[in-house]
């Protein structure tokens, strides 16, 4: 007779809660996309409805297509809206549209003939910008016309391309009227960023604490998760830094070098904090007691208090001066002989967190070797 639990049903509920917290961190993320996006978005819709309206109302085309499609491809649905970026997206879907009109009208359409309007306006976009998307929206706004002519004999010859003009006008207007910060965007994503390290550390200090071997497992999946969020922070604040050497925003330099240096800190941290995630669970002894593991998890917890000090600076674009101090005071206590005592499993738990510990006060603006200075020796 089968005393114990029945281990084929234990391992479907933890894959079944594994999921389960897959799929609620995969939804916070999501509608922190959607939040941070949600007004550009709302901007580049009415910009593309009035675009549509304009060449409808005042031109009298039925089907003014491409007026909405070039709205929409210029402002795009984040605040990181540069003039320049905005003018050459406009003028290459201009170019393009401009060619494959000029190609369908005198040559027809046909495979040669997109072939012919494609080469042609992506030259002539060469020649005009060194921008990589002038040449781009000229070639697909090429592609699009030669491959839809049937709107040519509604709208009359050119009538496209005054729809593309109206709606990469009606774009530039927006963004003028509309000035974004840059920093924005990286701001908030340095701040999910820093909140998911923050969250797991939570979650390992709870499982610490409560001797809760399942949560420590969601810490690891939790880490694990966040591995999206952290790369695209660490992605985009690299490409605004290469933009701004050249760009009207290069006054954002050093702010936009420093985001891209904090978020490989940080997910340097975060891989850490997995590690100790997935070793925390071997300091329970072959009987299945808990060693004192009190301490260590208020270190921790107290560590990801500091992160979320970070995180509001970062997030505000403020001083990380407070949030530097509790970094400091959690650094010099990560003693693993005194947060240990003689248990060699919590004293190893110590040793993991304090590589995380250095990586984050380098992102709170400590040098490297302060950092690694202000633990205590071994």
């Amino acid at each position: 007779m089968r005393t114990g639990p029945d281990p084929r049903r234990a391992r479907d509920a933890a894959n079944t809660a594994v999921r389960s917290l897959v799929r609620r961190i995969r939804l916070r993320q999501g509608w922190a996309r959607v939040r941070s996006s949600f007004w550009p978005i709302v901007q580049a819709s009415l910009a593309a409805g009035a675009a549509y309206g304009i060449a409808h109302t005042l031109l009298g085309h039925a089907q003014p297509f491409f007026a909405a499609v070039a709205a929409w491809v210029c402002l795009g649905f984040s605040f990181d809206r540069e003039l320049r970026r905005v003018a050459e997206v406009a003028a290459g879907v201009a170019v393009g549209v401009g060619m494959g009109e000029l190609v369908v009208e005198v040559i027809g359409s046909g495979w040669w003939q997109l072939t012919v309007v494609l080469l042609v306006s992506a030259l002539l976009a060469r020649f005009l910008d060194r921008g990589p998307l002038l040449v781009t929206q000229a070639g697909v706004q090429a592609i699009v016309v030669v491959g839809l002519p049937f709107a040519m004999v509604v709208d009359g010859a050119f009538g496209r391309w005054t729809d593309a003009a109206i709606g990469g006008l009606v774009a530039l207007v927006v963004t003028v009227l509309t000035p974004g910060d840059p920093r924005r965007r990286l701001r908030a994503q340095a701040a999910g960023g820093t909140s998911e390290l923050a969250e797991t550390l939570e979650s390992v200090a709870r499982g610490l604490r409560n001797h809760d071997a399942d949560e420590l497992a969601a810490a690891l999946v939790r880490g694990r998760a966040s591995e999206p969020v952290l790369a695209d922070w660490r992605d985009a604040a690299r490409k605004s830094a290469d933009i701004a050497q050249v760009s009207v925003n290069r006054g954002h330099w050093a702010e936009f070098s420093r985001l891209a240096e904090q978020a490989v800190l940080l997910d340097r941290a975060m891989r850490s904090v997995r590690v100790l995630a997935r070793r925390a669970p071997t300091v329970v002894a072959p009987d299945g007691t808990w060693p004192d593991v009190a301490a260590a998890a208020d270190l921790v917890d107290r560590f990801a208090g500091g992160v979320r000090l970070l995180s509001t600076a970062l997030e505000d674009g403020a001083s990380l001066e407070g949030a530097r101090a509790l970094l400091l005071e959690v650094a010099a206590e990560a003693d693993p002989r005194e947060v240990g005592g003689d248990d060699l499993g919590v004293a190893s738990l110590v040793v993991l967190l304090r590589a995380p510990v250095v990586d984050t006060l380098e992102a709170a603006g400590l040098g490297a070797g302060d950092a690694r200075a202000a633990l205590p020796e071994l």
